[in-house]
């Protein structure tokens, strides 16, 4: 899915909802633990309940790769049951020297299908040249959501600029807003605005709205652009909404109130 196709996607959908698929058998219905792969039942409901809401799915390798091989088959699939016009991310955090790294784009992209993954780019440009695809998009890490973000991610370098934002400034030299995009925390709010400044034209993947107690509003306000430029993502409060047979309209319900949130701020945007 290139930029021209998860805009119009957006646009069609009034919803740049990005949902993440963090399926843990200690959380997901117990009916399920009796099927032969309940990963993929749960996953294949929580699809079929939100894929009219959503523009991209969100699989969170470690999820599956702590299975094992029966782990590695759901994922994939997972992949292959989700719509072709709906994007799909490997959130694996991949980044190490360029011949790893090669192996671990041809990985994900070539053998399992991914439109793109996360990227740490902490080892520099052969950690996330080999993701860097016509047809693919690298997600680096710019400013996170979590609580230990801050260790390392706000110091400040003798350029003047802090970590992140020489983060951000160098990697999007390296590819551009038609196959890079940059993971920016909900909780980071006050700083999403200079980064939008910094990198007018480039699509935000953001966690860390919902459960971790980022603002869709605020988010929206800081960072959406000409082109909406976000993909705000929501696991836990979408896929766990419900842990009962009717754990799917659970699902269903939960993605629609922030589809509609979603499509209050485009309309008022004029963005759609």
């Amino acid at each position: 899915m290139n930029r021209k196709q998860l805009i119009e996607q957006i646009k069609i959908k009034k919803s740049f909802l990005c949902v993440g698929l963090d399926p843990d058998l200690d959380k997901i219905p117990s009916h399920l633990l009796e099927l032969e792969d309940p990963i993929f039942e749960f996953n294949k409901v929580i699809i079929d309940a939100t894929h009219q809401f959503a523009v991209a799915y969100k699989p969170n390798i470690a999820f599956f790769e702590l299975l094992g091989p029966s782990g590695w088959q759901s994922l994939k699939k997972t992949i292959d049951y989700i719509p072709k016009n709906i994007l799909t991310i490997a959130d694996a955090k991949r980044g190490d020297i360029g011949n790893t790294s090669n192996y671990y784009a041809r990985t994900f992209y070539d053998t399992y299908g991914f439109d793109a993954i996360t990227i740490a780019p902490y080892m520099g440009s052969d950690s996330v040249t080999p993701f860097l695809r016509d047809d693919k998009w690298a997600i680096v890490l710019g400013l996170t959501s979590n609580s230990g973000a801050m260790d390392f991610q706000n110091q400040l370098l003798q350029s003047g600029l802090k970590v992140y934002e020489q983060v951000i400034q160098t990697c999007s030299q390296w590819g551009s807003e038609e196959n890079m995009m940059f993971v920016i925390g909900a909780t980071q709010e006050k700083y999403i605005s200079d980064i939008r400044k910094s990198i007018p034209n480039h699509f935000f993947l953001v966690p860390g709205v919902g459960a971790q107690g980022g603002s869709l509003k605020a988010v929206a306000d800081a960072g959406l652009n000409k082109d909406i430029g976000l993909l705000i993502n929501s696991s836990r409060g979408i896929i766990y909404a419900g842990n009962d047979q009717d754990f799917g309209l659970k699902a269903q319900e939960a993605a629609k109130e922030i589809q509609l949130e979603m499509e209050s701020v485009l309309l008022k945007s004029g963005l759609i």
